[in-house]
């Protein structure tokens, strides 16, 4: 198996498990800038590639070769949208365990402290006079 179909397989188990579809994506290839001397400059190296969805854009201009940008540009790509959809986990989780929080009834034991607390302020303020 030679490494660029081991790439495909790799990027279309990804999609599956991300439950994106190769639609979604456009490509679009650009003259690259910086070291590797007429060879970017005469040929289409940099990869593009953005996800319509979300907006998310990734461009990979790092080799002189269009196969190695694309499937950096698709690494990042589909990196970057894997850490989105952990980090929305996350947040969705944490609003979960925050809601259940706040709604969930506070021990007996909790309570009493809270309301003992709540008096010796309340007379603490009461001894206090206002006109000293």
């Amino acid at each position: 198996m030679n490494p660029s179909s081991d790439f495909q397989t790799r990027k279309l188990a990804r999609l599956a498990k991300l439950g994106l579809d190769l639609g979604g994506f456009e490509e679009r290839f650009a003259r690259a800038s910086g070291p590797g001397g007429q060879h970017v400059n005469k040929v289409s190296t940099a990869v593009t590639l953005r996800h319509a969805a979300s907006g998310l854009a990734v461009t990979a201009q790092d080799t002189r070769s269009q196969a190695m940008n694309r499937q950096l540009a698709w690494e990042r790509m589909l990196d970057s949208l894997e850490k989105r959809l952990l980090e929305k986990r996350a947040a969705d989780r944490h609003a979960r365990e925050k809601t259940r929080r706040q709604t969930a009834k506070k021990p007996w034991g909790v309570k009493q402290r809270m309301l003992d607390s709540k008096r010796r302020r309340s007379d603490l303020k009461k001894t206090r006079s206002k006109d000293w």
